[in-house]
């Protein structure tokens, strides 16, 4: 199976996919942005700071439990790809909230 493979690519394509999929998450169990379509929810994300903050930290939780994971089972690489991809993440975040001012 896939998530028993050990390897650095496997890991980046993770940690890319998983805050997505928390975004997503965050999206349908908000009761706040029911009314919104997923294409104003995200434009609301990225030019409000309160939003970039909690909700870009909410979907890098994905990443702490796919990282948390691969850590305990001992697959290394996979979890370097992982904490590699969140730092970009985090790193994105910050400048986005920089920017927004």
């Amino acid at each position: 199976m896939i998530f028993k493979k050990d390897n650095l690519k496997l890991g980046l394509v993770l940690g890319l996919l998983g805050p997505i999929l928390g975004l997503v998450v965050v999206y349908f169990v908000k009761e706040d942005f029911n009314s919104l379509s997923f294409g104003e929810f995200l434009d609301l994300f990225f030019n409000t700071n309160r939003l970039i903050t909690s909700i870009g930290s909410l979907s890098l939780l994905a990443n702490v439990v796919l990282f948390t994971l691969y850590v305990n089972t001992h697959r290394d690489k996979t979890a370097k790809g992982i904490f590699i991809i969140t730092l970009i993440y985090g790193i994105i975040i910050l400048l986005l909230k920089i920017l927004n001012k």
